[in-house]
């Protein structure tokens, strides 16, 4: 454990300083952070999975920022360039850019004008253009003079001059204070640029309130970066970060003051030089890299709530499911699942085909609804989506039965899928598509994790952002929706039981595998016996896995079998049985907790070991309730502007929120639409699958645009 970071991370997050160290121990030691979110409250001082998190990814930047400093020392060292002074500064810079401007100067460079002109001997002279002092130097033209040798290429004084200045380009270049104060004009004052490029105003329509536009750096939000940047990329427009040249002279002014003499002139070309050659594309680039990491942040930030929200969906629970993906011309693949997602039915009907499709369509849905018991009926909302849903509408179904239409995005992923190939090879994508959108209605958290998060369709230019970082940041909000649900072990698939704490793949296909050969695990303490699954791996993970009927009523809970003695002890203590305790809320609350205080319990995880008692193994998501799209509005040609309309939140951004109003067609709710106040971020006011009411406030049929409104105050008629 790297010690030395505890007192700056607890400084930078304002976290108590034990906290820090006791999370950053436990990480040391392979614990995962939802385990320690859950786990072990009393060494975190009950620290959520956000702050365990922002610990963990501040101590990896601390040792990516010290791996750099050693590096960078080393190097000075084998070059004898390590003087005391620097190394000083070296150990006392915070920030990466800090390491690498006081590194500049000293970083090993390619051949430059500046370098050719020290080989020539000119250094001196550039030093005698600073000091601006002698006799010499108040005429250029002689103290350049001295400096003319035909044999290193100085042919004449002008010769002399130019590679002098050149020397002091660089200088003006590299010199720290210099970098720093310009760095933060180009943060403060610098402007992004974007210019359509010639002859790709057609190709390049999606980018045209790009074609000719600025706007301050300081106040660019990411999504309009990631834009201008991908405009850039598809060779659609010119990128620029640009400085008002009035206010860099200023700056450099000051920081070079400038006199009368012949000197004093030839040193200000230099410095104009050394800013227009040099500074200023450098620190433009600079903070283009800055502007995109930045970007990237926001952009995973989004994602990330987005794809929390989605996954913890409400889910219909276990229930039998006739699942249908639509289809005019080839027909609505169709699919009978029992109550655990067993594939038990498929056919295709034909609705949508005239010459007699939908009246034999038709009796063949009621009748596998009546054979098998159906409960509900998933309609994927995709092409014919509605249509479909309107025709199941129509038939004579029991009214306990809800027809729901059910996001699909991404189905069609899973379903060419090797995890798809994997689950049923004996059936075609179809059938595949079709399994999938039934089973997102029963658990969508369960079969969402079985795509790419990135083919769900809750990101912002999900595919411009630092790859690395966005993988991380989708596996820790996966992880941690999959671990506050828990995971059934005996019906789990590999993939659901990946994202487990302490698990991961290897050990999801042996659980698995040993399910498959030796039936289901009767109790937490049978995956003691799974192939390489060791008691780290068991510590990490038995609290996130439920046994439902097992002999030890517990391992259906939250409440990790190493408290078990703990409930053992209260029921004793109680006089009665563990199984009597488990949702008896009245004689839980009876307990007195502090009885069973120990060195490694405390209050916190007692709480909790209650919690689960009066409520074993609660599902965190909310309710499932039936959403149902206005039955007269199937396309956006049915729009009128004034209607109000229920609407299902698709996607959130910084600029806004799109939503299903159930035409094929999400709308836009500009952020200024959101709400009747204002909004700053989205996030405040909508989530991902939120059911909410909007007006149409514009259509654009060209464009196969809708703007919607949420505000309550906007006048709006009800849809047909």
């Amino acid at each position: 454990m790297h010690e030395r970071y505890v007192e700056p991370i607890a400084t930078e997050l304002n976290v108590a300083t034990g906290r820090v160290a006791a999370t950053m121990s436990l990480l040391a030691e392979g614990a995962t952070v939802p385990f320690i979110a859950r786990y072990r409250k009393e060494a975190t001082g009950s620290l959520d999975e956000v702050a365990i998190t922002s610990i963990r990814d501040r101590m990896a930047q601390l040792f990516d920022l010290d791996k750099r400093r050693r590096s960078i020392l080393e190097s000075l060292a084998e070059r004898d360039l390590l003087s005391e002074s620097l190394q000083r500064e070296l150990l006392a810079a915070s920030t990466l850019t800090e390491i690498e401007d006081i590194y500049l100067p000293y970083r090993p460079k390619r051949r430059t004008r500046a370098t050719m002109a020290r080989e020539k001997g000119l250094e001196p002279l550039a030093d005698l253009l600073l000091a601006g002092q002698s006799s010499a130097a108040a005429d250029p033209q002689q103290a350049a003079a001295a400096f003319i040798d035909a044999k290193r290429g100085v042919m004449d004084a002008e010769a002399a001059l130019a590679g002098a200045r050149d020397i002091i380009a660089e200088m003006v270049s590299i010199d720290q204070a210099t970098r720093e104060a310009m760095r933060r004009s180009f943060w403060e004052h610098g402007q992004l640029v974007t210019r359509v490029l010639k002859g790709q105003e057609a190709a390049g329509a999606k980018f045209k309130d790009y074609f000719d536009w600025s706007e301050p750096v300081a106040a660019a939000p990411s999504h309009r970066v990631l834009a201008m940047l991908r405009g850039e990329k598809e060779k659609v427009l010119s990128l620029r970060v640009t400085l008002d040249a009035r206010r860099a002279e200023a700056l450099l002014a000051r920081r070079f003051p400038s006199g009368d003499s012949g000197a004093a002139a030839q040193v200000a070309l230099s410095v104009q030089d050394g800013y227009k050659r040099l500074l200023a594309p450098a620190l433009a680039t600079e903070t283009r890299q800055v502007l995109k990491q930045r970007a990237d942040t926001e952009a995973i930030r989004v994602f990330t709530e987005n794809l929390r929200e989605l996954l913890l969906t409400p889910p219909l629970g276990r229930k039998s499911v006739l699942a249908l993906d639509p289809g005019f011309r080839t027909g609505c693949k169709l699919v009978v699942l029992d109550r655990q997602g067993k594939l038990l039915h498929n056919e295709t009907i034909f609705p949508h085909t005239g010459g007699g499709g939908a009246a034999a369509a038709g009796p063949t849905v009621t009748k596998l609804c009546r054979q098998f018991a159906v409960e509900a009926i998933a309609i994927g909302n995709g092409t014919a989506g509605r249509e479909t849903e309107t025709f199941v509408r129509g038939l004579d179904l029991p009214a306990t039965v809800p027809v729901v239409m059910v996001n699909e995005s991404g189905a069609s992923i899973y379903s060419a899928s090797a995890i798809a190939r994997e689950e049923f090879p004996d059936h075609d994508v179809t059938v595949r598509g079709a399994v999938s959108i039934g089973r997102r209605l029963l658990d969508p958290l369960a079969e969402l994790v079985k795509i790419d998060p990135k083919s769900i369709g809750v990101g912002q230019y999900q595919h411009d952002v630092n790859q690395s970082e966005l993988k991380q940041s989708l596996d820790d909000v996966v992880a941690s929706c999959v671990n506050a649900v828990g995971v059934d072990l005996n019906t789990a698939s590999r993939q659901l039981l990946t994202y487990v704490s302490g698990l991961g793949p290897q050990l999801a296909a042996n659980i698995v595998l040993y399910r498959d050969e030796n039936g289901a695990f009767p109790s937490r303490r049978a995956l003691k016996k799974v192939p390489r699954l060791g008691p780290k791996a068991f510590e990490q993970a038995a609290g996130f896995l439920r046994v439902s009927g097992g002999k030890n009523p517990l391992d259906s809970s939250a409440v990790h079998p190493e408290s078990y003695h703990v409930v053992e002890a209260m029921a004793r203590d109680a006089g009665a049985r563990i199984g009597e305790l488990v949702g008896n809320e009245q004689r839980c609350r009876a307990i007195d907790l502090e009885r069973y205080c120990s060195g490694s319990i405390g209050l916190p995880t007692l709480r909790d070991i209650i919690g689960e008692l009066i409520k074993p193994g609660r599902d965190p998501r909310a309710q499932f309730e039936v959403f149902s799209f206005a039955s007269d509005i199937a396309a956006i040609e049915d729009l009128e502007v004034g209607m109000r309309l229920p609407g299902i939140v698709t996607n959130v951004t910084n600029f806004g929120a799109f939503i299903d109003i159930g035409v094929h067609q999400d709308g836009l709710a500009h952020i200024s639409q959101l709400a009747d106040r204002f909004v700053r971020d989205p996030g405040e006011v909508v989530k991902v699958q939120q059911k909410v009411q909007v007006t149409v406030i514009d259509i654009d049929l060209p464009r196969r645009r809708i703007s919607l409104s949420l505000k309550k105050n906007e006048p709006g008629r009800r849809g047909p």
